[in-house]
């Protein structure tokens, strides 16, 4: 087995994409597993894979790792073909799957120095390198425990330890926190964030909250097709709208409606026809656009940041504070409803998608 330190994970030019997915079709005896997949990822980036069961992730994810060959479509990852050199590739990314074999009988040091050796890490290394994936992956406690006999966080870690051992560019992880304590979870997520930059880490999970936090953009597939590309906040703007607070009160509207003007002209009330049995209405305050007012539109800026939860705590404590002052109103409730990424997952899978994602080019920019 070669030392040579070209046997190693080769690193892509700055410019080279890590992932380039085009037209990706795969099908299995005349059903349409992928349909027209199209998307890139940067180098650096953590990005987070989401679907249903049977949306297609999975079948992506082995085209990706060089594991299942595509019907159609072009994919490369660091500039390398996957249909050309599916090898290459495989030396370019590090694979942890969602039950991760283990040898039983083997020692956590002795199972990373035994892949270490398969993934052709030169032996001058393999053994420092070794030391730094079970620091980062705070495995150093258990380096001479008997794989067998760690529990499901540990045996995670080792799991995410093998794949980034040899350095490679892109990291693929299928529900790295599955079955995990709050702990254990904690652990996994402040891992996958410290190879932010360094490595680019493809994530397929069922546990929203953790994608939400963890990730710099998020791909939802449904029914083999990618329907929604994007960051968190905007896949919340394309497919939920912007934030909204959910009030309750009693009294006239028209006096609610004032008051919400005095604390910001856009503030707009979407009200039901009559209020319920006990007398409350139960409603929204939107932050409207300018140009829903009939106002002239400006050239579109680029898109600012989310505001700080602390500005729309703001914003809800002034609008309360005016409520409170006005005669002949009862507020009951009054509160920010900000939608998660599981609202947006919802969303996106619910609906019936016939094109390519709305957002970007064939090739969204991931």
């Amino acid at each position: 087995m070669s030392d040579t330190p070209s046997q190693q994970s080769p690193q892509p030019p700055p410019a080279t994409p890590a992932i380039i997915v085009e037209n990706l079709v795969k099908t299995y005896a005349g059903v349409t597993a992928v349909n027209r997949v199209s998307f890139t990822v940067a180098r650096g980036e953590i990005i987070g894979f989401l679907g249903p069961n049977g949306a297609g992730k999975s079948t992506t994810m082995r085209i990706l790792t060089g594991y299942l060959p595509a019907t159609s479509g072009r994919v490369e990852v660091c500039g390398t073909s996957v249909a050309s050199h599916p090898g290459d590739v495989k030396q370019l990314i590090g694979y942890m799957p969602e039950n991760n074999p283990l040898p039983e009988d083997m020692r956590v040091s002795e199972y990373l120095h035994y892949r270490g050796r398969l993934k052709e890490v030169p032996r001058r290394k393999l053994g420092h390198r070794i030391d730094e994936v079970l620091e980062l992956c705070d495995l150093k406690r258990v380096r001479h425990r008997i794989l067998g006999k760690l529990s499901k966080g540990f045996r995670q870690r080792v799991g995410i330890a093998e794949a980034i051992l040899a350095e490679p560019p892109v990291i693929i992880m299928d529900e790295p926190t599955i079955g995990l304590d709050p702990h254990q979870i904690l652990i996994v997520r402040d891992l996958i964030a410290s190879l932010r930059g360094r490595m680019t880490v493809l994530i397929s999970s069922h546990i929203l909250p953790e994608i939400e936090m963890t990730c710099d953009r998020v791909l939802i597939i449904n029914g083999g097709r990618l329907v929604a590309t994007g960051t968190p906040a905007e896949l919340r703007r394309d497919l939920i709208g912007p934030p909204h607070y959910d009030i309750e009160f009693a009294g006239d509207p028209s006096e609610v409606a004032r008051v919400l003007s005095t604390v910001n002209p856009a503030l707009n009330l979407t009200l039901p026809s009559a209020p319920a049995p006990d007398g409350f209405y139960h409603g929204q305050v939107n932050l409207i656009a300018a140009t829903d007012a009939g106002e002239t539109p400006a050239p579109p800026p680029p898109p600012p940041p989310p505001p700080p939860a602390a500005a729309a705590d703001s914003t809800a404590e002034k609008i309360l504070a005016a409520l409170a002052s006005a005669p002949g109103l009862r507020v009951r409730a009054f509160a920010p409803n900000r939608a998660t990424l599981e609202d947006v997952f919802l969303a996106a899978t619910r609906r019936t998608w016939d094109v390519a994602p709305t957002q970007g080019s064939a090739i969204p920019k991931i």
